[in-house]
Protein backbone atom coordinates (compact mmCIF):
# COMPACT_ATOMS: atom_id res chain seq x y z
CA UNK A 1 0.00 0.00 0.00
CA UNK A 2 2.81 2.41 0.92
CA UNK A 3 4.61 1.58 -2.32
CA UNK A 4 1.43 2.28 -4.30
CA UNK A 5 1.03 5.66 -2.60
CA UNK A 6 4.64 6.55 -3.32
CA UNK A 7 4.21 5.50 -6.93
CA UNK A 8 1.02 7.53 -7.24
CA UNK A 9 2.69 10.59 -5.71
CA UNK A 10 5.64 10.23 -8.08
CA UNK A 11 3.32 10.07 -11.10
CA UNK A 12 1.39 13.14 -9.86
CA UNK A 13 4.61 15.11 -9.38
CA UNK A 14 5.76 14.07 -12.86
CA UNK A 15 2.46 15.32 -14.32
CA UNK A 16 2.91 18.67 -12.55
CA UNK A 17 6.57 19.13 -13.55
CA UNK A 18 6.39 20.32 -17.18
CA UNK A 19 3.22 22.48 -16.83
CA UNK A 20 4.55 23.92 -13.55
CA UNK A 21 7.90 24.76 -15.12
CA UNK A 22 6.16 26.33 -18.13
CA UNK A 23 3.89 28.48 -15.95
CA UNK A 24 6.78 29.49 -13.68
CA UNK A 25 9.05 30.61 -16.54
CA UNK A 26 6.56 32.10 -18.99
CA UNK A 27 3.80 33.34 -16.68
CA UNK A 28 4.78 33.87 -13.06
CA UNK A 29 8.30 35.19 -13.63
CA UNK A 30 7.24 37.92 -16.14
CA UNK A 31 4.50 39.01 -13.72
CA UNK A 32 6.99 39.15 -10.83
CA UNK A 33 9.25 41.33 -12.97
CA UNK A 34 6.31 43.63 -13.72
CA UNK A 35 5.49 43.94 -10.00
CA UNK A 36 9.16 44.60 -9.20
CA UNK A 37 9.34 47.33 -11.85
CA UNK A 38 6.18 48.89 -10.41
CA UNK A 39 7.64 48.96 -6.89
CA UNK A 40 10.93 50.45 -8.08
CA UNK A 41 9.32 53.10 -10.23
CA UNK A 42 10.14 55.89 -7.80
CA UNK A 43 6.61 57.36 -7.74
CA UNK A 44 5.46 59.43 -4.81
CA UNK A 45 2.11 58.43 -3.32
CA UNK A 46 0.21 61.47 -4.61
CA UNK A 47 1.85 61.24 -8.03
CA UNK A 48 1.07 57.55 -8.39
CA UNK A 49 -2.55 58.14 -7.34
CA UNK A 50 -2.99 60.92 -9.89
CA UNK A 51 -1.50 58.78 -12.67
CA UNK A 52 -3.73 55.75 -12.07
CA UNK A 53 -6.99 57.28 -10.85
CA UNK A 54 -8.35 58.41 -14.22
CA UNK A 55 -7.83 55.14 -16.17
CA UNK A 56 -8.89 53.08 -13.15
CA UNK A 57 -12.07 55.11 -12.65
CA UNK A 58 -13.05 54.88 -16.32
CA UNK A 59 -12.22 51.16 -16.43
CA UNK A 60 -14.53 50.38 -13.50
CA UNK A 61 -17.25 52.73 -14.80
CA UNK A 62 -17.42 51.34 -18.34
CA UNK A 63 -17.12 47.74 -17.10
CA UNK A 64 -20.02 48.25 -14.69
CA UNK A 65 -22.25 49.86 -17.34
CA UNK A 66 -21.32 47.20 -19.90
CA UNK A 67 -22.07 44.38 -17.45
CA UNK A 68 -25.49 45.78 -16.50
CA UNK A 69 -26.47 46.20 -20.17
CA UNK A 70 -25.16 42.75 -21.06
CA UNK A 71 -27.17 41.12 -18.27
CA UNK A 72 -30.31 42.97 -19.37
CA UNK A 73 -29.91 41.54 -22.87
CA UNK A 74 -28.48 38.14 -21.94
CA UNK A 75 -30.91 36.97 -19.24
CA UNK A 76 -34.07 37.07 -21.43
CA UNK A 77 -32.09 35.43 -24.23
CA UNK A 78 -30.87 32.70 -21.85
CA UNK A 79 -34.47 32.00 -20.83
CA UNK A 80 -35.66 31.74 -24.43
CA UNK A 81 -32.90 29.33 -25.46
CA UNK A 82 -33.34 27.25 -22.29
CA UNK A 83 -37.11 26.89 -22.45
CA UNK A 84 -38.39 27.18 -26.05
CA UNK A 85 -37.96 25.26 -29.29
CA UNK A 86 -38.31 27.20 -32.54
CA UNK A 87 -37.03 26.94 -36.14
CA UNK A 88 -33.37 27.90 -36.48
CA UNK A 89 -32.72 27.63 -32.72
CA UNK A 90 -29.41 25.74 -33.06
CA UNK A 91 -28.09 28.02 -35.80
CA UNK A 92 -29.04 31.21 -33.96
CA UNK A 93 -27.50 29.88 -30.73
CA UNK A 94 -24.25 29.27 -32.61
CA UNK A 95 -24.39 32.73 -34.20
CA UNK A 96 -24.92 34.39 -30.80
CA UNK A 97 -21.86 32.54 -29.53
CA UNK A 98 -19.70 33.60 -32.46
CA UNK A 99 -19.11 37.21 -31.29
CA UNK A 100 -17.50 35.97 -28.07
CA UNK A 101 -14.73 34.05 -29.84
CA UNK A 102 -14.17 36.73 -32.47
CA UNK A 103 -10.95 38.77 -32.25
CA UNK A 104 -11.60 42.28 -30.99
CA UNK A 105 -10.23 43.72 -34.23
CA UNK A 106 -12.93 41.83 -36.15
CA UNK A 107 -15.55 43.22 -33.76
CA UNK A 108 -14.24 46.72 -34.40
CA UNK A 109 -14.23 46.14 -38.15
CA UNK A 110 -17.81 44.79 -38.01
CA UNK A 111 -19.10 47.89 -36.22
CA UNK A 112 -17.11 50.08 -38.60
CA UNK A 113 -18.76 48.31 -41.54
CA UNK A 114 -22.22 48.78 -40.05
CA UNK A 115 -22.29 52.20 -38.32
CA UNK A 116 -18.89 53.72 -39.06
CA UNK A 117 -18.42 56.81 -41.25
CA UNK A 118 -18.27 54.53 -44.32
CA UNK A 119 -20.64 51.94 -42.89
CA UNK A 120 -23.91 50.73 -44.38
CA UNK A 121 -26.17 52.79 -42.12
CA UNK A 122 -24.39 56.08 -42.81
CA UNK A 123 -24.09 55.42 -46.54
CA UNK A 124 -27.81 54.69 -46.71
CA UNK A 125 -28.73 57.80 -44.72
CA UNK A 126 -26.37 59.99 -46.73
CA UNK A 127 -28.09 58.86 -49.92
CA UNK A 128 -31.59 59.34 -48.50
CA UNK A 129 -30.85 62.74 -46.90
CA UNK A 130 -28.63 63.95 -49.76
CA UNK A 131 -25.75 64.72 -47.36
CA UNK A 132 -21.98 64.58 -47.86
CA UNK A 133 -21.15 63.92 -44.18
CA UNK A 134 -22.24 60.85 -42.20
CA UNK A 135 -25.27 61.76 -40.04
CA UNK A 136 -24.42 59.17 -37.35
CA UNK A 137 -21.05 59.41 -35.64
CA UNK A 138 -20.74 56.87 -32.83
CA UNK A 139 -17.04 56.17 -33.22
CA UNK A 140 -14.81 57.48 -30.42
CA UNK A 141 -17.74 57.55 -28.00
CA UNK A 142 -18.75 55.70 -24.84
CA UNK A 143 -21.93 54.49 -26.57
CA UNK A 144 -20.08 52.36 -29.14
CA UNK A 145 -17.81 50.92 -26.43
CA UNK A 146 -20.85 49.79 -24.45
CA UNK A 147 -22.56 48.47 -27.58
CA UNK A 148 -19.47 46.48 -28.60
CA UNK A 149 -19.11 45.00 -25.11
CA UNK A 150 -22.76 43.90 -25.10
CA UNK A 151 -22.20 42.39 -28.57
CA UNK A 152 -19.05 40.64 -27.34
CA UNK A 153 -20.22 39.21 -24.00
CA UNK A 154 -23.93 38.39 -24.37
CA UNK A 155 -22.90 34.86 -25.31
CA UNK A 156 -21.33 34.41 -21.84
CA UNK A 157 -24.69 35.02 -20.16
CA UNK A 158 -26.56 32.85 -22.66
CA UNK A 159 -24.16 29.93 -22.19
CA UNK A 160 -23.61 30.11 -18.41
CA UNK A 161 -27.11 31.05 -17.24
CA UNK A 162 -28.90 29.29 -20.10
CA UNK A 163 -27.18 25.98 -19.34
CA UNK A 164 -28.09 26.29 -15.65
CA UNK A 165 -31.66 27.24 -16.51
CA UNK A 166 -32.03 24.21 -18.77
CA UNK A 167 -30.86 21.92 -15.94
CA UNK A 168 -33.22 23.43 -13.38
CA UNK A 169 -35.82 21.06 -11.97
CA UNK A 170 -39.01 22.27 -13.65
CA UNK A 171 -41.14 20.54 -10.98
CA UNK A 172 -40.22 23.29 -8.50
CA UNK A 173 -41.46 25.97 -10.88
CA UNK A 174 -44.65 23.98 -11.54
CA UNK A 175 -45.21 23.63 -7.79
CA UNK A 176 -45.06 27.40 -7.39
CA UNK A 177 -47.61 27.89 -10.14
CA UNK A 178 -49.93 25.28 -8.61
CA UNK A 179 -49.74 27.11 -5.26
CA UNK A 180 -51.07 30.24 -6.94
CA UNK A 181 -47.95 32.24 -7.70
CA UNK A 182 -48.15 34.47 -10.76
CA UNK A 183 -45.49 33.93 -13.47
CA UNK A 184 -43.64 37.08 -12.35
CA UNK A 185 -43.73 36.11 -8.65
CA UNK A 186 -42.70 32.56 -9.51
CA UNK A 187 -39.74 33.93 -11.45
CA UNK A 188 -38.73 36.34 -8.65
CA UNK A 189 -39.19 34.04 -5.65
CA UNK A 190 -38.47 30.58 -7.07
CA UNK A 191 -36.42 30.60 -10.27
CA UNK A 192 -34.03 33.52 -9.77
CA UNK A 193 -32.91 32.45 -6.25
CA UNK A 194 -32.02 29.02 -7.65
CA UNK A 195 -30.13 30.63 -10.53
CA UNK A 196 -28.41 33.27 -8.37
CA UNK A 197 -24.96 31.53 -8.31
CA UNK A 198 -24.98 31.15 -12.10
CA UNK A 199 -26.17 34.73 -12.64
CA UNK A 200 -23.53 36.15 -10.29
CA UNK A 201 -20.82 34.00 -11.88
CA UNK A 202 -21.82 35.11 -15.39
CA UNK A 203 -22.00 38.76 -14.31
CA UNK A 204 -18.58 38.57 -12.68
CA UNK A 205 -17.10 36.90 -15.76
CA UNK A 206 -18.57 39.61 -18.03
CA UNK A 207 -17.24 42.33 -15.70
CA UNK A 208 -13.79 40.69 -15.81
CA UNK A 209 -13.75 40.63 -19.61
CA UNK A 210 -14.94 44.26 -19.76
CA UNK A 211 -12.42 45.30 -17.09
CA UNK A 212 -9.53 43.89 -19.16
CA UNK A 213 -10.91 45.11 -22.50
CA UNK A 214 -8.23 46.31 -24.89
CA UNK A 215 -8.98 46.04 -28.60
CA UNK A 216 -12.52 47.41 -28.37
CA UNK A 217 -11.37 50.51 -26.46
CA UNK A 218 -8.29 51.07 -28.61
CA UNK A 219 -10.05 50.70 -31.97
CA UNK A 220 -13.49 52.15 -31.23
CA UNK A 221 -13.05 54.38 -28.18
CA UNK A 222 -10.42 56.74 -29.53
CA UNK A 223 -7.92 58.89 -27.62
CA UNK A 224 -10.46 60.27 -25.12
CA UNK A 225 -11.10 56.88 -23.52
CA UNK A 226 -8.37 54.78 -21.97
CA UNK A 227 -8.88 51.80 -19.71
CA UNK A 228 -6.03 50.43 -17.61
CA UNK A 229 -5.27 48.01 -20.44
CA UNK A 230 -5.04 50.73 -23.10
CA UNK A 231 -3.07 53.04 -20.80
CA UNK A 232 -0.53 50.26 -20.17
CA UNK A 233 -0.10 49.90 -23.93
CA UNK A 234 0.24 53.66 -24.49
CA UNK A 235 2.74 54.16 -21.66
CA UNK A 236 4.87 51.16 -22.68
CA UNK A 237 4.81 51.42 -26.48
CA UNK A 238 4.38 55.15 -27.17
CA UNK A 239 5.60 56.98 -24.06
CA UNK A 240 8.31 54.40 -23.24
CA UNK A 241 7.37 54.87 -19.58
CA UNK A 242 7.86 51.27 -18.43
CA UNK A 243 7.73 52.02 -14.65
CA UNK A 244 4.28 53.64 -14.94
CA UNK A 245 3.10 50.84 -17.27
CA UNK A 246 4.31 48.31 -14.70
CA UNK A 247 2.49 50.16 -11.90
CA UNK A 248 -0.76 50.11 -13.86
CA UNK A 249 -0.23 46.43 -14.70
CA UNK A 250 0.33 45.55 -11.04
CA UNK A 251 -2.89 47.34 -10.07
CA UNK A 252 -4.87 45.61 -12.79
CA UNK A 253 -3.40 42.24 -11.87
CA UNK A 254 -4.37 42.69 -8.21
CA UNK A 255 -7.97 43.53 -9.13
CA UNK A 256 -8.10 40.62 -11.59
CA UNK A 257 -6.84 38.17 -8.95
CA UNK A 258 -9.58 39.31 -6.56
CA UNK A 259 -12.24 38.91 -9.25
CA UNK A 260 -11.03 35.41 -10.19
CA UNK A 261 -11.01 34.32 -6.54
CA UNK A 262 -14.58 35.55 -6.08
CA UNK A 263 -15.60 33.84 -9.33
CA UNK A 264 -14.26 30.49 -8.11
CA UNK A 265 -16.15 30.93 -4.86
CA UNK A 266 -19.39 31.64 -6.71
CA UNK A 267 -19.01 28.86 -9.27
CA UNK A 268 -17.75 26.28 -6.81
CA UNK A 269 -21.17 24.90 -5.90
CA UNK A 270 -24.57 24.58 -7.49
CA UNK A 271 -28.11 24.51 -6.16
CA UNK A 272 -29.63 21.18 -5.26
CA UNK A 273 -32.38 21.87 -7.78
CA UNK A 274 -30.04 21.01 -10.66
CA UNK A 275 -30.89 17.50 -11.84
CA UNK A 276 -29.76 15.44 -14.85
CA UNK A 277 -31.89 15.87 -17.95
CA UNK A 278 -32.26 14.17 -21.27
CA UNK A 279 -31.02 16.55 -23.95
CA UNK A 280 -33.58 19.32 -24.58
CA UNK A 281 -36.04 17.71 -22.15
CA UNK A 282 -37.01 21.08 -20.64
CA UNK A 283 -37.44 22.73 -24.07
CA UNK A 284 -40.97 23.02 -25.44
CA UNK A 285 -42.52 24.56 -28.58
CA UNK A 286 -44.21 27.95 -28.61
CA UNK A 287 -47.89 27.62 -27.71
CA UNK A 288 -49.63 30.99 -27.37
CA UNK A 289 -49.48 34.16 -29.43
CA UNK A 290 -47.93 35.96 -26.45
CA UNK A 291 -45.05 33.50 -26.41
CA UNK A 292 -44.63 33.84 -30.18
CA UNK A 293 -44.62 37.65 -29.87
CA UNK A 294 -42.15 37.61 -26.96
CA UNK A 295 -39.75 35.15 -28.55
CA UNK A 296 -40.07 36.68 -32.02
CA UNK A 297 -39.34 40.20 -30.76
CA UNK A 298 -36.33 39.01 -28.78
CA UNK A 299 -34.95 37.02 -31.70
CA UNK A 300 -35.27 40.03 -34.02
CA UNK A 301 -33.43 42.16 -31.45
CA UNK A 302 -30.67 39.57 -31.05
CA UNK A 303 -30.33 39.26 -34.82
CA UNK A 304 -29.93 43.02 -35.23
CA UNK A 305 -27.50 43.29 -32.29
CA UNK A 306 -25.37 40.18 -32.79
CA UNK A 307 -25.77 39.02 -36.39
CA UNK A 308 -26.27 42.22 -38.40
CA UNK A 309 -22.74 43.61 -37.72
CA UNK A 310 -21.21 40.33 -38.90
CA UNK A 311 -23.34 40.32 -42.04
CA UNK A 312 -22.45 43.98 -42.64
CA UNK A 313 -18.75 43.12 -42.39
CA UNK A 314 -18.93 40.30 -44.92
CA UNK A 315 -21.06 42.28 -47.37
CA UNK A 316 -18.93 45.42 -47.07
CA UNK A 317 -15.76 43.45 -47.85
CA UNK A 318 -17.10 42.59 -51.33
CA UNK A 319 -18.68 45.97 -52.13
CA UNK A 320 -16.92 48.96 -53.66
CA UNK A 321 -18.42 52.44 -53.19
CA UNK A 322 -17.63 55.37 -55.45
CA UNK A 323 -18.98 58.90 -55.16
CA UNK A 324 -21.53 59.90 -57.79
CA UNK A 325 -20.10 62.92 -59.58
CA UNK A 326 -23.50 64.19 -60.71
CA UNK A 327 -25.34 63.96 -57.39
CA UNK A 328 -23.98 65.27 -54.09
CA UNK A 329 -23.98 62.77 -51.25
CA UNK A 330 -24.83 59.85 -53.52
CA UNK A 331 -22.70 56.75 -53.97
CA UNK A 332 -22.53 54.07 -56.63
CA UNK A 333 -21.86 50.57 -55.41
CA UNK A 334 -20.88 47.32 -57.03
CA UNK A 335 -19.71 43.82 -56.27
CA UNK A 336 -15.93 43.34 -56.17
CA UNK A 337 -13.29 40.89 -55.01
CA UNK A 338 -10.54 43.47 -55.44
CA UNK A 339 -9.93 43.81 -51.71
CA UNK A 340 -9.22 40.09 -51.43
CA UNK A 341 -6.95 40.13 -54.48
CA UNK A 342 -5.03 43.15 -53.15
CA UNK A 343 -4.07 41.16 -50.06
CA UNK A 344 -1.54 39.33 -52.26
CA UNK A 345 -0.26 42.37 -54.23
CA UNK A 346 2.51 44.86 -53.38
CA UNK A 347 0.90 47.75 -55.20
CA UNK A 348 3.61 50.33 -54.34
CA UNK A 349 6.57 47.95 -54.87
CA UNK A 350 7.93 48.93 -51.45
CA UNK A 351 11.03 47.11 -50.16
CA UNK A 352 9.53 47.26 -46.65
CA UNK A 353 6.15 45.89 -47.69
CA UNK A 354 4.86 42.94 -45.69
CA UNK A 355 1.94 41.32 -47.56
CA UNK A 356 -1.21 40.53 -45.57
CA UNK A 357 -0.99 37.02 -46.97
CA UNK A 358 2.15 36.60 -44.84
CA UNK A 359 0.11 37.65 -41.81
CA UNK A 360 -2.40 34.91 -42.65
CA UNK A 361 0.41 32.35 -42.81
CA UNK A 362 1.94 33.61 -39.55
CA UNK A 363 -1.40 33.42 -37.75
CA UNK A 364 -1.98 29.84 -38.91
CA UNK A 365 1.54 28.77 -37.90
CA UNK A 366 1.26 30.49 -34.50
CA UNK A 367 -2.24 29.05 -34.04
CA UNK A 368 -1.13 25.49 -34.74
CA UNK A 369 1.87 25.89 -32.43
CA UNK A 370 -0.24 27.37 -29.64
CA UNK A 371 -2.89 24.66 -30.04
CA UNK A 372 -0.32 21.88 -29.87
CA UNK A 373 1.49 23.38 -26.88
CA UNK A 374 -1.62 24.24 -24.87
CA UNK A 375 -3.20 20.87 -25.67
CA UNK A 376 -0.12 18.94 -24.50
CA UNK A 377 0.30 20.96 -21.32
CA UNK A 378 -3.46 21.11 -20.73
CA UNK A 379 -3.75 17.33 -20.84
CA UNK A 380 -0.95 16.99 -18.25
CA UNK A 381 -2.48 19.72 -16.07
CA UNK A 382 -5.97 18.24 -16.19
CA UNK A 383 -4.70 14.83 -15.08
CA UNK A 384 -2.47 16.41 -12.43
CA UNK A 385 -5.41 18.34 -10.96
CA UNK A 386 -7.62 15.24 -10.94
CA UNK A 387 -4.93 13.13 -9.24
CA UNK A 388 -4.16 15.80 -6.63
CA UNK A 389 -7.50 15.34 -4.87
CA UNK A 390 -8.59 17.98 -2.36
CA UNK A 391 -5.25 19.82 -2.52
CA UNK A 392 -6.01 20.79 -6.12
CA UNK A 393 -8.47 23.46 -4.99
CA UNK A 394 -5.51 25.58 -3.87
CA UNK A 395 -3.65 25.14 -7.16
CA UNK A 396 -6.53 25.29 -9.65
CA UNK A 397 -7.11 29.07 -9.30
CA UNK A 398 -3.44 29.59 -10.16
CA UNK A 399 -3.81 27.41 -13.25
CA UNK A 400 -6.89 29.39 -14.28
CA UNK A 401 -5.24 32.76 -13.56
CA UNK A 402 -3.98 33.28 -17.16
CA UNK A 403 -7.64 33.35 -18.29
CA UNK A 404 -8.20 36.59 -16.40
CA UNK A 405 -4.71 38.04 -16.69
CA UNK A 406 -4.30 41.04 -18.92
CA UNK A 407 -2.72 40.01 -22.22
CA UNK A 408 -1.17 43.48 -22.37
CA UNK A 409 0.39 42.90 -18.93
CA UNK A 410 1.81 39.60 -20.18
CA UNK A 411 3.21 41.32 -23.24
CA UNK A 412 4.82 44.00 -21.07
CA UNK A 413 6.31 41.33 -18.81
CA UNK A 414 7.79 39.55 -21.84
CA UNK A 415 9.43 42.77 -23.00
CA UNK A 416 10.95 43.35 -19.55
CA UNK A 417 12.21 39.75 -19.30
CA UNK A 418 13.09 38.72 -22.85
CA UNK A 419 13.71 42.11 -24.46
CA UNK A 420 17.23 42.35 -23.02
CA UNK A 421 20.43 40.28 -23.41
CA UNK A 422 21.01 37.40 -23.69
CA UNK A 423 17.67 37.38 -25.52
CA UNK A 424 16.31 40.37 -27.43
CA UNK A 425 13.57 41.21 -29.95
CA UNK A 426 14.80 38.47 -32.29
CA UNK A 427 13.20 35.83 -30.01
CA UNK A 428 9.78 37.51 -30.01
CA UNK A 429 8.42 35.42 -32.94
CA UNK A 430 9.20 32.29 -30.89
CA UNK A 431 7.50 33.76 -27.82
CA UNK A 432 4.27 34.64 -29.67
CA UNK A 433 2.81 31.08 -29.76
CA UNK A 434 3.95 30.63 -26.14
CA UNK A 435 1.96 33.62 -24.92
CA UNK A 436 -1.00 32.51 -27.07
CA UNK A 437 -0.88 29.07 -25.45
CA UNK A 438 -0.88 30.71 -22.01
CA UNK A 439 -4.10 32.55 -22.83
CA UNK A 440 -5.68 29.34 -24.19
CA UNK A 441 -4.37 26.93 -21.53
CA UNK A 442 -7.16 27.47 -18.94
CA UNK A 443 -9.80 26.94 -21.64
CA UNK A 444 -8.16 23.67 -22.71
CA UNK A 445 -7.96 22.44 -19.11
CA UNK A 446 -11.63 23.28 -18.55
CA UNK A 447 -12.55 21.36 -21.73
CA UNK A 448 -10.61 18.22 -20.80
CA UNK A 449 -11.32 17.98 -17.04
CA UNK A 450 -14.98 16.88 -17.27
CA UNK A 451 -14.05 14.16 -19.77
CA UNK A 452 -11.35 12.80 -17.45
CA UNK A 453 -13.81 12.72 -14.56
CA UNK A 454 -16.25 10.75 -16.71
CA UNK A 455 -13.82 7.87 -17.34
CA UNK A 456 -15.11 4.90 -15.27
CA UNK A 457 -12.50 3.84 -12.74
CA UNK A 458 -13.69 0.23 -13.12
CA UNK A 459 -12.49 0.19 -16.74
CA UNK A 460 -9.02 1.32 -15.72
CA UNK A 461 -8.88 -1.27 -12.95
CA UNK A 462 -10.08 -4.04 -15.26
CA UNK A 463 -7.40 -3.15 -17.82
CA UNK A 464 -4.73 -3.12 -15.11
CA UNK A 465 -5.88 -6.49 -13.74
CA UNK A 466 -5.56 -7.94 -17.24
CA UNK A 467 -1.92 -6.89 -17.26
CA UNK A 468 -2.01 -3.64 -19.25
CA UNK A 469 0.75 -1.19 -18.24
CA UNK A 470 -0.32 2.40 -17.32
CA UNK A 471 0.54 3.83 -20.74
CA UNK A 472 -1.64 1.23 -22.48
CA UNK A 473 -4.50 1.81 -20.01
CA UNK A 474 -4.41 5.50 -20.91
CA UNK A 475 -4.13 4.76 -24.64
CA UNK A 476 -7.00 2.26 -24.84
CA UNK A 477 -9.31 3.36 -22.01
CA UNK A 478 -8.86 7.08 -21.34
CA UNK A 479 -7.93 8.41 -24.77
CA UNK A 480 -11.05 7.25 -26.67
CA UNK A 481 -13.22 8.96 -24.03
CA UNK A 482 -11.10 12.11 -23.67
CA UNK A 483 -10.31 12.52 -27.39
CA UNK A 484 -13.45 14.48 -28.30
CA UNK A 485 -12.92 16.93 -25.43
CA UNK A 486 -9.27 17.28 -26.46
CA UNK A 487 -10.31 18.12 -30.03
CA UNK A 488 -12.71 20.73 -28.63
CA UNK A 489 -9.92 22.24 -26.54
CA UNK A 490 -7.57 22.24 -29.52
CA UNK A 491 -10.10 24.04 -31.74
CA UNK A 492 -10.70 26.63 -29.03
CA UNK A 493 -6.95 27.11 -28.54
CA UNK A 494 -6.41 27.57 -32.28
CA UNK A 495 -9.26 30.08 -32.50
CA UNK A 496 -8.03 32.02 -29.44
CA UNK A 497 -4.54 32.18 -30.94
CA UNK A 498 -5.87 33.46 -34.28
CA UNK A 499 -7.61 36.34 -32.54
CA UNK A 500 -5.12 37.25 -29.79
CA UNK A 501 -4.28 40.92 -30.09
CA UNK A 502 -3.18 42.41 -26.74
CA UNK A 503 0.11 40.60 -26.03
CA UNK A 504 0.84 40.19 -29.75
CA UNK A 505 1.05 43.97 -30.23
CA UNK A 506 4.04 43.94 -27.86
CA UNK A 507 5.80 40.93 -29.38
CA UNK A 508 5.11 41.24 -33.12
CA UNK A 509 8.01 42.44 -35.23
CA UNK A 510 7.16 44.39 -38.41
CA UNK A 511 8.23 41.52 -40.65
CA UNK A 512 6.22 38.91 -38.71
CA UNK A 513 2.71 40.37 -38.30
CA UNK A 514 -0.30 38.31 -37.31
CA UNK A 515 -3.69 38.74 -38.92
CA UNK A 516 -5.22 40.86 -36.08
CA UNK A 517 -2.14 43.13 -36.07
CA UNK A 518 -2.32 43.50 -39.86
CA UNK A 519 -6.04 44.35 -39.65
CA UNK A 520 -5.26 47.00 -37.02
CA UNK A 521 -2.52 48.51 -39.21
CA UNK A 522 -4.69 48.67 -42.32
CA UNK A 523 -7.83 49.93 -40.60
CA UNK A 524 -5.76 52.70 -38.96
CA UNK A 525 -4.44 53.97 -42.31
CA UNK A 526 -6.37 56.33 -44.60
CA UNK A 527 -7.66 55.27 -47.97
CA UNK A 528 -10.48 53.11 -49.29
CA UNK A 529 -8.08 50.36 -50.40
CA UNK A 530 -6.52 49.98 -46.95
CA UNK A 531 -9.98 49.96 -45.38
CA UNK A 532 -11.22 47.35 -47.85
CA UNK A 533 -8.23 45.08 -47.24
CA UNK A 534 -8.78 45.34 -43.48
CA UNK A 535 -12.41 44.28 -43.96
CA UNK A 536 -11.37 41.40 -46.24
CA UNK A 537 -8.90 40.06 -43.67
CA UNK A 538 -11.45 40.52 -40.87
CA UNK A 539 -14.00 38.57 -42.91
CA UNK A 540 -11.50 35.74 -43.39
CA UNK A 541 -11.01 35.58 -39.62
CA UNK A 542 -14.77 35.68 -39.15
CA UNK A 543 -15.24 32.67 -41.45
CA UNK A 544 -12.57 30.65 -39.63
CA UNK A 545 -14.14 31.46 -36.25
CA UNK A 546 -17.61 30.62 -37.58
CA UNK A 547 -16.47 27.23 -38.85
CA UNK A 548 -14.81 26.60 -35.48
CA UNK A 549 -17.93 27.35 -33.42
CA UNK A 550 -20.11 25.20 -35.71
CA UNK A 551 -17.62 22.35 -35.34
CA UNK A 552 -17.67 22.76 -31.56
CA UNK A 553 -21.47 22.68 -31.48
CA UNK A 554 -21.47 19.51 -33.61
CA UNK A 555 -18.97 17.89 -31.24
CA UNK A 556 -21.05 18.82 -28.21
CA UNK A 557 -24.24 17.61 -29.87
CA UNK A 558 -22.67 14.27 -30.77
CA UNK A 559 -21.42 13.98 -27.20
CA UNK A 560 -24.93 14.45 -25.82
CA UNK A 561 -24.27 17.79 -24.17
CA UNK A 562 -26.55 20.78 -24.07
Amino acid sequence: MIEQRKSRSAVTLALWFLPGLFLAVFFLYPLVVVFRAALSGGFEGAEALSRVWRPLGFTVWQATLSTVLTMLVGLPAAYVFARYRFPGRALLRALTTLPFILPTVVTAAAFNAMIGPRGWVNLLLMGLLNRTEPPINLLNSLAIILLAHVFYNTAVVIRVVGSAWAQLDTRIEHAGRILGASPLRNLWEVTLPLLRPSILAAGLLVFLFDFTSFGVILLLGGPRFATLEVEIYIQAMHMLNLPLAALLSALQMAVTLILITVYFKLSGGQPAAFIPHIRNESVRPLRSWRERLLVGSLLIFLTVLLVAPLAALGLRSVTRFEANRTEIGAYESGFTLAYYREIFVNRRQSLFYVPPALAVRNSIVYGLGAAGLSLSLGMLLAYAIERSGSSARWVEPLVMLPLGTSAVTLGLGYILVFGRPPFGPQVFPLLTPIVHSLVALPVVVRSIQPAIRSVPQALRQAAAVMGAPPWRVWLEVDLPIVARAAVTGGILAFTISLGEFGATTFLTRPEYPTLPVAIYRYISQPGALNYGQALAMATMLLVVCGVSILALDKLQESNGKL
